[in-house]
């Protein structure tokens, strides 16, 4: 009779690893959503400047995290910290798909950044607001590389640095707390 082998259980990452991939991850992601901003001329919309603020809260927190693994903090705390990570790189995800579900016009987006423009006042107040305004639409994606947009990119990204912040704090309750 034959065997059937076991299938080991997938490897635990090192929480400090978890961190750092996280933070560096994120960095790399914002700053290409800058150099696309800055170097390249795209103007973000305002969901794609509402899905940063996902990796401006954690990066900062996977930095102190990393810190808190090599100065003794509580396990408790630093799992939490990483379960805040991936929850909030979940919303963020689910934020990408919204919005490039709009750009695919599945559904409607935000009035403010794919509906009709709004109240534009007098003849005065009209001129002046063709004058400054510079409307950057939700729902038409300026940049496409295999289908995706950047939206749909960030989708990709989030999810995986929200496994990454799930493995991290997998590897924070195996530990055993210092006595």
């Amino acid at each position: 009779m034959m065997s059937v082998p076991r299938l080991a259980a997938p490897p635990v990452a090192s929480p400090r690893t978890a961190a750092l991939a996280i933070a560096g991850g994120g960095a790399l992601t914002i700053i290409g959503a800058w150099i696309f901003q800055y170097g390249f001329g795209y103007a973000p919309c305002p969901l794609c400047l509402e899905q940063r603020y996902a990796y401006y809260f954690a990066i900062p927190l996977a930095v102190l995290l990393w810190l808190g693994l090599d100065y003794g903090a509580r396990r408790r705390v630093l799992a939490a910290g990483f379960a805040v990570i991936a929850a909030g790189m979940l919303w963020n995800a689910g934020l990408g798909a919204y919005h490039a579900g709009v750009e695919w016009q599945l559904w409607a987006g935000p009035s403010d950044c794919s509906g009709t423009p709004g109240e534009l006042g007098g003849a005065g107040g009209l001129l002046q607001q063709l004058q400054t305004a510079r409307v950057v639409r939700c729902d038409e994606a300026p940049w496409r590389f295999l289908g995706l947009s950047l939206a749909g990119y960030n989708v990709l990204i989030s999810l995986a640095l929200a496994a990454a912040a799930i493995a991290g704090c997998r590897g924070v309750l195996r530990r055993r707390e210092p006595d």
